[in-house]
């Protein structure tokens, strides 16, 4: 992967700024690495702080990560974190080859805010991007004029709650390693999990959208309508819970194509290239989305 192929990052607020009226609760455990501080009830396995990144190190810890690899039970024990301290869960796959995040080139000087972007026009302009090319079956992926969000009602009272269904998907990633090679558990501190990519500076998008911020922004978006968390993330992979994933080919088609301005690597690319038609109906009851940048 050359990453910057877009051309320069260009930075226009740190999210750490944008993150400045709330404490870092990282440092308490360089003196509790046991996390009993942060209220959990099972003390946190053996790990590392790390604030490694492309420009040196930073001036606080960007994420706790585990050095040992995560168990079906890891992402539960630790959600009272989530409620008393403010850190969020998350796999790092450190086993795709590009070893642990301090190989992976943070930027958190570099990102914006997620809060301060329109998730819409962030979609509406990288369609742009992706729709000269044409798709797996010949015609145009994305011809037309943007389609706007794919309307929901959010996830339901009677449904699954996502936070509840993001610790089964991180167990079932843990279990199967499905498109995982080394799943380890990390902390990192953020307002909601859409945050997390953009809290810990994140490079995986570069070559398809520099300031992972704007991505953000469409996970809040997508945390909002379909009940989404993120869950795990590699070098240049993404994965997602959904706890209200669309129901009938025609929500997911419509779905489709804000995955494919979000992430195009995921549909055109690869031994699972496909047209947007067939990508439509694999997200169609999908209890997870997964998304890889070339």
């Amino acid at each position: 992967m050359v990453r910057g192929a877009r051309g320069p990052v260009v930075s226009v607020r740190s999210y750490s700024r944008g993150m400045a009226t709330l404490p870092n609760p990282l440092p308490l455990l360089a003196t509790d690495p046991t996390g009993r501080s942060l209220g959990l009830e099972r003390p946190l396995p053996p790990g590392r702080l790390t604030g490694t990144t492309d420009a040196g190190p930073w001036h606080e810890p960007l994420l706790w990560y585990a050095d040992v690899p995560a168990v079906p039970g890891t992402w539960a024990a630790v959600r009272p974190a989530l409620r008393t301290a403010g850190l969020l869960p998350v796999l790092l796959d450190v086993g795709d080859g590009q070893g642990g995040p301090e190989g992976w080139e943070l930027m958190p000087g570099e990102m914006s805010y997620p809060g301060d972007h329109d998730p819409e026009e962030v979609l509406a302009e990288l369609w742009t991007t992706v729709t000269p090319d044409t798709d797996a079956a010949g015609g145009e992926a994305g011809a037309g004029d943007w389609p706007g969000l794919a309307g929901t009602a959010g996830p339901a009272a009677e449904g699954p709650d996502p936070d509840a269904l993001a610790a089964e998907v991180a167990d079932s990633l843990v279990a199967g390693r499905a498109r995982l090679g080394e799943p380890r558990l990390a902390l990192v501190p953020a307002r909601r999990s859409a945050d997390v990519p953009a809290a810990i500076g994140w490079g995986g998008p570069l070559n398809h959208e520099n300031d992972v911020a704007r991505l953000c922004a469409v996970l809040r978006s997508w945390e909002d309508r379909f009940g989404v968390r993120v869950v795990a993330l590699g070098f240049a992979h993404l994965v997602v819970s959904v706890a209200a994933p669309p129901a009938t080919e025609t929500e997911a088609r419509h779905l489709a194509a804000e995955h494919l301005a979000f992430c195009p690597d995921t549909i055109r690319q690869g031994p699972y290239e496909m047209s947007r038609d067939t990508y439509a109906k694999t997200l169609v009851g999908a209890d997870r989305w997964t998304f890889w940048w070339d």
